[in-house]
């Protein structure tokens, strides 16, 4: 009785998953797509990926460094046991990644030197194909 009743779980989960795809996907959100308004809504999509890229790498820096520090503090108790290049990898991977927003930054900057956020750096658009047919 419990693998039927465990089975008709799934089956009601699975029916309703597929109703509220159903119900949520209307054509008329799709027609209006070509490549100029596919390139435009990716180069809208990822405007705050910089953001979140800064702050994972924030994290796992600071993560990083402090694993250093105890790696190079076990080094410190027993060197036989842990060589000095685990915690002195771990520290120069925790200060790249600290370097990693200053490089976003500066690649921002390159791209849109007049102060736009960004919004100069725009996908190209196409209006129209011509085939030459003889």
């Amino acid at each position: 009785m419990f693998n039927k009743t465990k089975l008709s779980y799934y089956k009601l989960g699975a029916a309703m998953t597929a109703g509220v795809i159903a119900t949520s996907a209307s054509t008329s959100a799709y027609a209006n797509n070509n490549f100029s308004n596919i390139a435009q809504n990716i180069t809208t999509s990822i405007q705050s990926i910089p953001g979140l890229l800064t702050a994972l790498a924030y994290l796992f820096g600071i993560l990083l460094g402090v694993l250093g520090v105890l790696k190079i503090k076990d080094h410190v108790e027993n060197p036989t046991q842990t060589p000095l290049k685990d915690g002195a990898i771990r520290l120069a991977a925790g200060g790249a990644l600290f370097a990693l927003p200053i490089l976003f930054q500066a690649m921002n900057e390159t791209l849109d030197s007049a102060g736009n956020g960004g919004t100069s750096a725009s996908a190209s658009q196409m209006f129209s194909v011509s085939f030459n047919v003889t």
